[in-house]
């Protein structure tokens, strides 16, 4: 299953244009919150207690996904195909990258 993740910082920002990338791409579950980079992010943590083998996390972008450095690359790790987190095996793509707005293929 497609599962997307989008998430902005501050409520006066908009998900709109994540949202519309992650249904153009197919994502059958959409998750999405408006928090600060630095506090708990209960969504994230809802989509990935119910992730299955097989499921692919999609995000607009990278920087959506960690709250920092650290975190992003623990979660990376986690998407790695050839580990297994908690019996599980999970992808993770990005749709576009930080130079376009458009949808990445």
């Amino acid at each position: 299953m497609k599962i997307g993740y989008a998430m902005v910082s501050t409520r006066d920002q908009n998900l709109e244009l994540q949202i519309d990338a992650l249904n153009k791409y197919g994502c059958e579950q959409l998750f999405q919150e408006k928090q600060s980079a630095v506090k708990e992010r209960p969504e994230l943590e809802k989509m990935l207690s119910i992730l299955r083998k097989g499921d692919e996390v999609v995000v607009w972008k990278l920087d959506r996904l960690g709250r920092s450095l650290l975190h992003l690359v623990d979660l990376v790790t986690m998407f790695n195909p050839s580990c297994s987190y908690g019996g599980k095996n999970y992808c993770l793509s990005m749709i576009c990258d930080s130079s376009s707005s458009d949808l990445c293929t």
